[in-house]
């Protein structure tokens, strides 16, 4: 699995219909309608997101990995 950095994570959040709710210091939040869950992305400039972290991340999106 490739590693993206959390900008581009979050590019893809919003194409896949996620919304930003708020930014608090270097993670922005993300909430969609219909889905109780919350994601916060850690936006470190472009440095790549740590494996385990996407991996979470794209299970409570509900995206599959070949969609990166």
């Amino acid at each position: 699995m490739k590693s993206i950095s959390g900008k581009d994570f979050a590019r893809l959040l919003e194409k896949e219909g996620w919304e930003l709710k708020h930014v608090k210091g270097s993670h922005h939040v993300y909430m969609k309608e219909g889905n109780p869950a919350r994601i916060s992305v850690p936006i470190h400039g472009n440095k790549p997101l740590k494996i385990g972290l996407m991996k979470h991340l794209l299970k409570i999106a509900g995206i599959r990995e070949n969609e990166l």
